[in-house]
Order: structure tokens, then sequence, then C-alpha cells
């Protein structure tokens, strides 16, 4: 049987999102570099013929009759580098914002949205050197010491494999015109660069998923904290249990001395309540003693039957004096003509029932 104090329960949510307030989160840096890397491949390759133009131009102006061509002159070669500098600039800024979306995109699709700023906080034990070396030769730091390394070989071996396969055309570079000789040094390049992102996008894949398995692992928690938990858990919910039922017992008793106030309750037959009431010399407009819905208008009906006091079923008014006026406070001008037309057949009920 396992002891209480080991650690064999998976974390529960709130574990897991306590973790995560932390930012004690499953990233890998591997995936994150291999989607990086995929992304400067491909602007390169899409980007690169204009960007070489650019700089082309630049260098021949640059170096030009009206450059520097013309002589390196204190008062000028200061403007001149300037604006190289922009024009130069202009070209990268895009692509450098390009690289920054697709960092920014690779962290979102492994975490998600986090903005926390915990892992910031000082901490002392971050300064003791015997701790710090302590977590230099740890377990965790020699296998990913390890697993650095075999990624490091994995690597290397395609790149020898790729170098291999292609020695000949390696060879024959030296005997190819210049035009020639670049664009098949260029598919070389581009066959090793495709089979390294490849393979680093693997490892990659396989790294996040590691991360998340070792989260889990470091989040597991022992019987006892599961049962805490869920002890703290059920008492809160318990707390707030009772703070609903006193909520409901006050309003059960503000209902029972408002009610009999009033002199009509305006009702939807079974959703809502509203009980009004109006005193000419007291009051500029009728006004709101009570409301409810569900049971709560159930029961303003119930207390209102009780105290002989006239129910007028007219829902779209019960409906909008519920959402718009407030207990203690008179109706809106525009519920005026609505309201004044209850009133009135109240106190005709009432003539009649005086006769």
């Amino acid at each position: 049987m396992p002891d209480l104090g080991e650690k064999t329960e998976q974390p529960t949510a709130r574990r897991l999102s306590e973790a995560r307030e932390r930012g004690q989160v499953a990233r890998s840096m591997d995936l994150a570099a291999a989607v990086v890397l995929t992304g400067a491949f491909v602007m390169v390759f899409l980007l690169g013929p204009s960007l070489f133009e650019v700089f082309a131009r630049e260098m021949l102006e640059g170096l030009g009759a009206d450059g520097l061509g013309r002589g390196i002159f204190v008062e000028s070669v200061g403007h001149d580098a300037l604006s190289m500098a922009i024009h130069i600039g202009l070209a990268v800024i895009p692509i450098m914002a390009l690289m920054w979306l697709i960092a920014y995109i690779s962290g979102l699709m492994q975490v998600g949205f986090l903005l926390t700023l915990r892992p910031l906080e000082p901490k002392l034990e971050r300064l003791n050197v015997v701790q710090g070396v302590g977590r230099l030769f740890s377990k965790r730091s020699l296998v990913k010491g390890g697993l650095d390394l075999g990624k490091l070989l994995i690597i290397g071996s395609v790149v020898a494999v790729i170098v291999r396969l292609r020695m000949s055309d390696l060879i024959g570079l030296s005997a190819l015109p210049i035009g020639a000789g670049i664009a098949v040094a260029l598919q070389l390049i581009t066959e090793l660069a495709i089979w390294c992102l490849l393979v680093l996008a693997i490892l990659g894949i396989m790294d996040w998923l590691f991360q998340k398995w070792q989260r889990t692992q470091d989040l597991r928690m022992t019987k006892q904290e599961v049962k805490d938990e869920r002890k703290s858990t059920e008492g809160d919910m318990q707390m707030k249990a009772r703070r609903m039922q006193l909520a409901r017992t006050i309003a059960m008793q503000r209902l029972g001395r408002d009610v009999p106030t009033a002199d009509v309750i305006v009702a939807n037959p079974t959703h809502f309540s509203v009980a009004l009431k109006y005193d000419a010399e007291s009051m500029g407009a009728p006004k709101v003693v009570a409301k409810g819905a569900d049971y709560l208008a159930l029961r303003i009906r119930q207390i209102a039957t009780a105290n002989s006091i006239p129910i007028v079923e007219r829902p779209p008014l019960a409906r909008a004096l519920y959402a718009q006026v407030e207990v203690g406070r008179e109706v809106n001008p525009e519920h005026y003509e609505a309201v004044a037309e209850v009133l009135a057949y109240v106190y005709r009920l009432d003539q009649k029932a005086a006769s």
C-alpha cells in the first residue's frame, strides 16, 4: 500500500491552475526554435532575392561615384553611412517583425495566453551557491544534458549522411562555372536545411510531450494533499451555500415586510412579479417596493393573495420593470402610462368592491 507521503496522485485542476499562475508550464525551447528557424528559412526563400537586391543596390550606390567612391570626407561619411543603414533597416525590419510574430505564435501554441510576473520575483534561495551547484549536477540537469547531447548527435548524423550522399556534387563544384556552382551550392544548402528543420521539428515535438509529462510528474500530489484540497474546496462550497441561504432568508423576510404595503402586483404569470405602491402625497411616481423572479415571484404572489392585494398580469410591463427599476426606486417616465393604466384598473376594482 502506498505511503500517504508518497506522491502517487495526479495533480488536480486547482493545482494545475496555481502552477500556471506561477509560470510553471510545459514549454519546449526546441520546438520554439524549430518553428522560428522554419519561419526564417521560408522568409529567406521567399524574400531573399528582393533583400539581396536591396543590399546590392545600397553597396553599389554607397561605393559608387555619388557615395564613398568619390572619397571619404569627414563631413559626409556620417550622412552616407546613416542613409545606407536606414535603407537596409527598412528592408530588414519587416522580416524581424515577422520573426517576432512567429516566435510569439510558437509560444502561444504551446501554453496559450499567459501573463504573469511570478517567475521574475526575487528569491533568496537562488543566491545560494551550494544549492546552485547541487542543481547543476542534479539528476534532472544530467538527464537534460544527455538529451541535448543526443539531439546534437542526431542532427550531426543527419548532416553527415546528407553530405556523404552528395559528396560527388560537392567535389564537382570546383569544375563548374560560377553561376552553375552557386545554383548547385544553394540546392545542397536548401536540402540540408530542410532535413535539419524536419529533424528539429520532430525532436521539438518529442521534447514538448516530455515537458508536459515532466510537469505532470512534478505536480503529482500525495493522498493527504488531495484530501486537504478536497476538504478546503468543499468548505468553500459550504460557506457559499450558507451565504446564499442567508441571502434568501433576508430576501424572504423583506418580501414579507414590503409586499403587504403594495397597491398592486404586476406579474408575468410564471417568471416575474413586481410590487408597486403609489402615494400621491409623498411620491412623485409609483415606486417598486419588491420584485422577484421564478420562486421569489411565486412567493410575492402568495403573499399578495394572503393580503388581498390585486395581481394584474402584464408580461411586457413586468419584464421591463424587473429589468430596469431597482427596489425602492420610482418607475421610469417611459413606464408612466402603462403603470397608470394598471393603477386605474385597480382603483376601479376597489370602487366596485366598496359599492
